[in-house]
Protein backbone atom coordinates (compact mmCIF):
# COMPACT_ATOMS: atom_id res chain seq x y z
CA UNK A 1 0.00 0.00 0.00
CA UNK A 2 1.28 3.46 -0.92
CA UNK A 3 1.70 5.73 2.09
CA UNK A 4 0.74 9.37 1.94
CA UNK A 5 3.93 10.83 3.34
CA UNK A 6 4.54 14.12 5.12
CA UNK A 7 8.16 15.15 5.54
CA UNK A 8 9.13 16.93 8.74
CA UNK A 9 12.19 18.97 7.77
CA UNK A 10 14.40 19.35 10.84
CA UNK A 11 16.14 22.69 11.43
CA UNK A 12 17.51 21.71 14.84
CA UNK A 13 14.45 22.46 16.94
CA UNK A 14 13.85 20.75 20.26
CA UNK A 15 10.37 19.59 19.24
CA UNK A 16 11.17 17.84 15.92
CA UNK A 17 10.21 14.36 17.17
CA UNK A 18 7.11 15.74 18.91
CA UNK A 19 5.93 17.29 15.63
CA UNK A 20 6.38 13.91 13.92
CA UNK A 21 4.46 12.21 16.72
CA UNK A 22 1.58 14.68 16.39
CA UNK A 23 1.39 14.07 12.63
CA UNK A 24 1.24 10.30 13.26
CA UNK A 25 -1.41 10.83 15.96
CA UNK A 26 -3.47 12.53 13.25
CA UNK A 27 -3.24 9.29 11.23
CA UNK A 28 -0.70 10.46 8.66
CA UNK A 29 2.63 8.74 7.93
CA UNK A 30 5.67 10.99 8.24
CA UNK A 31 9.43 10.93 8.26
CA UNK A 32 11.89 13.38 9.83
CA UNK A 33 14.67 14.46 7.47
CA UNK A 34 17.57 16.88 8.04
CA UNK A 35 17.25 20.24 6.27
CA UNK A 36 20.42 19.34 4.33
CA UNK A 37 18.60 16.57 2.41
CA UNK A 38 18.76 17.46 -1.32
CA UNK A 39 15.45 18.68 -2.71
CA UNK A 40 15.46 15.99 -5.44
CA UNK A 41 15.65 13.29 -2.74
CA UNK A 42 12.80 14.88 -0.79
CA UNK A 43 10.56 15.19 -3.87
CA UNK A 44 11.39 11.59 -4.89
CA UNK A 45 9.50 10.54 -1.72
CA UNK A 46 6.37 12.10 -3.29
CA UNK A 47 5.36 13.95 -0.11
CA UNK A 48 1.83 15.35 0.27
CA UNK A 49 3.25 18.05 2.54
CA UNK A 50 6.27 19.48 4.32
CA UNK A 51 6.43 20.70 7.91
CA UNK A 52 9.43 22.86 8.84
CA UNK A 53 10.48 22.61 12.49
CA UNK A 54 11.73 25.32 14.79
CA UNK A 55 15.41 25.84 15.46
CA UNK A 56 17.78 27.93 17.57
CA UNK A 57 19.20 30.10 14.76
CA UNK A 58 18.39 33.48 13.24
CA UNK A 59 17.51 33.13 9.54
CA UNK A 60 19.41 36.24 8.51
CA UNK A 61 22.80 34.97 9.77
CA UNK A 62 25.22 33.64 7.15
CA UNK A 63 25.55 30.16 8.66
CA UNK A 64 21.83 29.71 9.41
CA UNK A 65 20.15 26.53 8.13
CA UNK A 66 18.41 27.15 4.81
CA UNK A 67 16.33 25.32 2.27
CA UNK A 68 16.37 25.23 -1.53
CA UNK A 69 13.97 28.06 -2.56
CA UNK A 70 12.67 25.76 -5.35
CA UNK A 71 10.90 23.76 -2.63
CA UNK A 72 8.28 26.52 -2.42
CA UNK A 73 7.54 26.17 -6.15
CA UNK A 74 7.23 22.37 -6.06
CA UNK A 75 3.45 22.55 -5.57
CA UNK A 76 3.65 20.72 -2.22
CA UNK A 77 1.89 22.36 0.77
CA UNK A 78 4.20 23.63 3.52
CA UNK A 79 3.58 24.39 7.19
CA UNK A 80 6.42 26.35 8.81
CA UNK A 81 6.66 26.33 12.61
CA UNK A 82 8.66 28.98 14.57
CA UNK A 83 12.07 29.07 12.80
CA UNK A 84 10.27 27.43 9.86
CA UNK A 85 7.87 30.39 9.75
CA UNK A 86 10.73 32.89 9.73
CA UNK A 87 12.65 30.87 7.13
CA UNK A 88 9.65 30.82 4.80
CA UNK A 89 9.26 34.60 5.13
CA UNK A 90 13.00 35.21 4.65
CA UNK A 91 13.43 32.97 1.59
CA UNK A 92 10.31 34.34 -0.11
CA UNK A 93 11.32 38.01 0.21
CA UNK A 94 9.76 39.02 3.52
CA UNK A 95 11.73 40.50 6.39
CA UNK A 96 12.70 38.92 9.71
CA UNK A 97 13.86 41.17 12.54
CA UNK A 98 14.86 40.92 16.19
CA UNK A 99 11.87 41.34 18.50
CA UNK A 100 11.56 44.48 20.57
CA UNK A 101 9.83 42.24 23.12
CA UNK A 102 10.67 38.53 22.89
CA UNK A 103 7.82 36.14 23.62
CA UNK A 104 8.24 33.02 25.68
CA UNK A 105 5.56 30.80 27.11
CA UNK A 106 1.78 31.00 27.11
CA UNK A 107 0.64 33.93 24.98
CA UNK A 108 -2.88 35.12 24.17
CA UNK A 109 -3.23 34.91 20.41
CA UNK A 110 -5.94 36.26 18.13
CA UNK A 111 -6.78 34.07 15.14
CA UNK A 112 -8.39 34.87 11.78
CA UNK A 113 -10.95 32.08 11.40
CA UNK A 114 -11.09 32.57 7.61
CA UNK A 115 -7.71 30.76 7.51
CA UNK A 116 -8.17 27.00 7.06
CA UNK A 117 -5.68 26.23 9.86
CA UNK A 118 -8.03 27.81 12.39
CA UNK A 119 -11.41 27.85 10.65
CA UNK A 120 -11.12 24.10 10.06
CA UNK A 121 -11.03 23.49 13.83
CA UNK A 122 -14.38 22.79 15.49
CA UNK A 123 -15.18 25.00 18.43
CA UNK A 124 -11.98 27.04 18.25
CA UNK A 125 -12.51 30.59 19.54
CA UNK A 126 -10.99 33.70 17.94
CA UNK A 127 -8.70 34.13 20.96
CA UNK A 128 -6.77 31.28 22.58
CA UNK A 129 -3.41 30.58 24.19
CA UNK A 130 -0.41 29.60 22.07
CA UNK A 131 3.11 28.63 23.19
CA UNK A 132 5.69 31.11 21.95
CA UNK A 133 9.47 30.82 22.07
CA UNK A 134 11.15 33.38 19.83
CA UNK A 135 13.50 36.36 19.77
CA UNK A 136 12.97 37.11 16.04
CA UNK A 137 9.72 37.74 14.20
CA UNK A 138 8.36 38.33 10.69
CA UNK A 139 8.40 42.14 10.42
CA UNK A 140 7.40 42.28 6.72
CA UNK A 141 5.27 39.68 4.96
CA UNK A 142 6.49 38.18 1.68
CA UNK A 143 4.47 39.09 -1.43
CA UNK A 144 1.25 37.08 -1.70
CA UNK A 145 0.98 36.42 2.05
CA UNK A 146 -1.37 37.80 4.67
CA UNK A 147 -1.18 37.71 8.45
CA UNK A 148 -3.81 35.37 9.95
CA UNK A 149 -2.94 35.58 13.67
CA UNK A 150 -1.30 38.10 15.98
CA UNK A 151 -0.41 38.71 19.61
CA UNK A 152 0.20 41.92 21.52
CA UNK A 153 3.91 41.86 20.58
CA UNK A 154 3.91 39.82 17.37
CA UNK A 155 2.02 41.22 14.37
CA UNK A 156 2.55 38.00 12.36
CA UNK A 157 1.84 35.08 14.71
CA UNK A 158 0.69 33.18 11.60
CA UNK A 159 0.65 33.82 7.86
CA UNK A 160 -0.74 32.19 4.75
CA UNK A 161 -0.43 32.19 0.99
CA UNK A 162 -3.60 30.25 0.22
CA UNK A 163 -2.89 30.08 -3.52
CA UNK A 164 0.47 28.35 -3.06
CA UNK A 165 -0.70 26.37 0.01
CA UNK A 166 2.03 27.89 2.17
CA UNK A 167 1.20 28.32 5.86
CA UNK A 168 3.33 29.32 8.81
CA UNK A 169 2.91 29.84 12.54
CA UNK A 170 5.31 31.64 14.89
CA UNK A 171 4.12 29.55 17.86
CA UNK A 172 4.41 25.82 18.58
CA UNK A 173 1.13 24.00 17.79
CA UNK A 174 2.69 20.63 18.66
CA UNK A 175 3.00 21.33 22.40
CA UNK A 176 0.14 20.81 24.87
CA UNK A 177 0.30 24.44 26.02
CA UNK A 178 -1.06 25.64 22.65
CA UNK A 179 -4.83 25.34 22.83
CA UNK A 180 -6.23 23.55 19.75
CA UNK A 181 -2.65 23.16 18.45
CA UNK A 182 -2.85 19.51 17.42
CA UNK A 183 -6.18 20.26 15.72
CA UNK A 184 -4.42 23.01 13.72
CA UNK A 185 -1.84 20.45 12.57
CA UNK A 186 -4.69 18.06 11.73
CA UNK A 187 -6.44 20.81 9.75
CA UNK A 188 -3.25 21.38 7.73
CA UNK A 189 -2.92 17.64 7.08
CA UNK A 190 -6.56 17.03 6.13
CA UNK A 191 -7.74 20.35 4.66
CA UNK A 192 -4.63 21.68 2.90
Amino acid sequence: MQHETVIVLDFGGQYNQLIARRVRECGVYCEVKPYTTPLADLLAMKPIGFIFTGGPNSVYLEDAPHVDPALFDAGVPVLGICYGCQLMAHVLGGKVSTCITSEYGKTETEYDKSCVLFGGVDGMPEKAVSWMSHTDYVSELPAGFRAVAHTENCPVAAMENKEKKLYAVQFHPEVNHTQYGVKMIDSFLKNV
